[in-house]
């Protein structure tokens, strides 16, 4: 599978990803990257629940599950999940930024992860899986997300800094982040120092800093898979994000990263805190209530099933309160 360009998104049936019809896909990995703070903690344990849900349901190639723990100690999590602990960067090396840890994460972790699964599934805290997934990836191609607001080619100036113009166009570089993608766990070996390298230059350079932003390290992965010749299959079907996405049939990844806002009339008011809302930065210092109020009449589908997937998880695992 090949793309003439960053805007292209290419949708493959799953006779196309086996290879031929009624072959068994590759299964992946998920690993989950995470600190030990309260605010990640909860998130993390409503992911893996539903990780567990899905992982043997019909359609999904999940295999095994890891969350990498970049605070370099064991939390009270440990005995609940599969973690492995690894080093947080030097201190002030995140400049407090602390997804930058991430691929220094992924580094650590790859050189002793003893994992049966040929792929790997980079996924975050706020992901909840809401359809079984199926290996995206396509032989040496991975899968990813393609973000709307991820445009190298807005920013050719900056970007040249890290990716030189004898590489080819800027075109190359996927408008993507490193979450969600699923990659062979060979090639992420080699990509991944790479976007650590890259990520640490951007962030120390005040110019790409300022352009980048909080998706800095989202440019760092897709600059370094391209410095590595990686091209991917880009699948919008992959995540939905409410409020915007509404419907969760044929998608798989629920991301809960925006707030939802709402009105009695069950009107969006984003931007301004709504008569009923959700929004994971409502619950920073400890785990939201059991049992949330669901939407009013009339809010997408998106967001009903969010709020149902957070009442079944806390409702389901023991000690909720308890982080």
């Amino acid at each position: 599978m090949h793309k003439s360009g960053t805007e292209e998104v290419i949708f493959v049936t799953s006779t196309e990803i086996s290879g031929k019809k009624g072959a068994v896909s590759p299964k992946f990995h998920v690993a989950l990257t995470a600190t030990d703070g309260v605010y990640n903690k909860w998130q993390c344990r409503i992911m893996y629940y539903w990780y567990k849900k899905m992982k043997d349901m019909p359609g999904s190639d999940m295999g095994g599950f890891t969350r990498i723990l970049h605070s370099g100690k064991p939390d009270n999590l440990i005995k609940e999940m599969p973690t492995v602990v690894v080093d947080p960067l030097p201190e002030g090396s995140d400049k407090g930024y602390v997804v930058l840890n991430r691929p220094w994460a992924f580094v650590q972790w790859l050189k002793k992860a003893v994992i049966e699964e040929e792929y790997i599934l980079m996924a975050e805290p706020d992901h909840i899986f809401v359809n079984p997934l199926p290996n995206l990836a396509n032989g040496d191609s991975p899968a990813a997300f393609p973000f709307f607001y991820i445009k190298p080619s807005d920013h050719e100036k900056v970007v040249r800094k890290y990716y030189p113009e004898e590489k080819g166009p800027v075109t190359n570089i996927d408008p993507i982040g490193n979450s969600p993608v699923i990659i062979k766990k060979s090639i992420l070996e080699a990509v991944a120092p790479t976007w650590m390298n890259v990520s640490l230059r951007m962030k120390n350079d005040k110019e790409t800093d300022k352009a980048f932003g909080w998706v800095l390290e989202m440019y760092g992965y897709a600059i370094a898979s391209a410095l590595h010749g990686v091209s991917h299959i880009l699948r919008k079907d992959f995540m939905l994000q409410p409020p915007w996405d509404k419907e969760i049939e044929n998608k798989f990844i629920l991301h809960y990263t925006y707030g939802c806002d709402y009105n009695l009339k069950g009107e969006l008011t984003y931007g301004k805190i709504g008569e009923w809302r959700f929004d994971k930065r409502s619950h920073l210092q400890g785990p939201p209530p059991q049992d949330l109020p669901l939407p009013p009449q009339g809010v997408p589908e998106s967001v009903i099933r969010l709020v149902k997937a957070v009442n079944e998880a806390s409702a389901n695992i023991p000690s909720w309160f308890e982080m």
